[in-house]
């Protein structure tokens, strides 16, 4: 297998089939699961990790942003119902329902449209129909309304629909009033859908915080993303309730070491200044990789288990980090940015925390050029 020396990113698959049991056993095993792989999995693979849980039986099917990831999880293989939770746009239909993909739909106008193609096609589509309690995004408003479109939608040619569901907004806050009262506008929805005969086989409201926190609000399915990956959604969950496990490490190696005299700047701008003799690394990563520039005189690598600080700016592709009391350091040795090195670990949240990002955003802002690697069973697989 090709060594990637610069840097990697190994995923642990074992890991995120680990966070999905957890999860599992806190909502129980009457629900099934949505995988929410958009952003190519948090920047985790979405191809491998749906390939992974094609066998999982509790795992309904993926959810992704936009047809594009859809039609790469199709390209791949994937079997199992992939839902766009985004908008399909008018000139992607034919491709939509030519793959069997499932629409997130919330217009009338939209679901005619949907259902000529599909009638055009001579097959049938599978709408989720988004209802709109509180998240303020896409969605069918509450009302009346909106029921009497839904049950229109429900009797259009060539369209089945499969799901109902909703978003919440503030269910990994303390203060769950607001959810509450997201869930009860929810309820309110279903019940009226079911007094007019319209036939849903799936609702679902819950994503990560609400599987952790709301186990009672699973409905028929739920929506786990950032937990999968072994992310809390915030500080404010019940992290008792679900232990995970982070996923994700991210490993360079160190290019270069030097001994530096007092009054040496290091970086652009030189905004670091030696203050006395030291020894400096050079690892080749920066923010051309999606590693923070604002980690800049801030974040820390773990180097023979012990933090090394970084030293000035971020550059691009390179970043300086102090070794003094590293002895020992030479090139190639392993660099851990993200994950566990002896005793200490450098976490996602800590990295978010100081670049002023969080934990969705710093992984899914991981570059492309960063390769993936997969482990299970202890084994590299890719």
């Amino acid at each position: 297998m090709r060594q990637h020396n610069r840097i990697c990113a190994e995923i642990d698959l074992d890991a995120v089939l680990y966070n999905m049991e957890q999860m599992k056993d806190r909502i129980g095993s009457d629900a099934r699961f949505m995988a929410v792989v958009k952003t190519d999995g948090y920047g985790h693979g979405a191809v491998p990790i749906t390939k992974m849980l094609e066998s999982v039986p509790y795992v309904w099917g993926y959810a992704v942003a936009c047809l594009e990831e859809a039609v790469q999880l199709k390209e791949n293989g994937i079997s199992k119902p992939v839902l766009v939770l985004g908008c399909v746009f008018p000139d992607q239909y034919e491709e939509m329902i030519r793959y069997n993909i499932r629409p997130t739909v919330y217009t009338e106008e939209m679901a005619l449209e949907m259902s000529e193609e599909a009638v055009r096609q001579g097959k049938d589509v599978f709408f989720h129909i988004k209802i709109d309690t509180g998240m303020g995004r896409i969605g069918f408003p509450v009302g009346e309304e909106s029921v009497d479109s839904i049950e229109r939608i429900s009797r259009l040619p060539r369209v089945r629909t499969e799901g109902v569901f909703t978003h919440f907004a503030k269910a990994d806050e303390t203060d769950k009033t607001y959810t509450r009262q997201q869930h009860d506008n929810f309820i309110w929805i279903k019940e009226q859908i079911e007094k007019r005969g319209v036939k849903v086989q799936y609702y679902d409201c819950d994503n990560s915080a609400g599987i952790i926190d709301f186990p009672e609000m699973k409905h028929d399915l739920v929506r786990a993303g950032i937990a999968a990956y072994g992310m809390y959604p915030s500080e404010e969950v019940d992290k008792k309730a679900v232990r995970l496990r982070p996923a994700l490490s991210l490993i360079s190696h160190v290019t270069f070491v030097k001994e530096v005299e007092q009054g040496t700047a290091i970086s652009y701008g030189g905004t670091f200044v030696a203050q006395e003799k030291m020894r400096v690394a050079t690892i080749p990563v920066g923010y051309g990789d999606g590693y923070p520039r604002s980690l800049s005189n801030k974040g820390s690598v773990l180097i023979h288990g012990k933090r090394a600080k970084i030293l000035g700016r971020v550059c691009m592709d390179q970043f300086m980090v102090d070794v003094t009391d590293i002895p020992g350091t030479r090139f190639m040795d392993r660099v851990v940015l993200i994950g566990e090195d002896g005793d200490d670990r450098i976490t996602v949240e800590e990295l978010s925390d100081l670049s002023g990002r969080f934990n969705y955003e710093f992984v899914c802002c991981l570059g492309k050029r960063i390769p993936r690697v997969y482990r299970q069973g202890g084994d590299l697989i890719s």
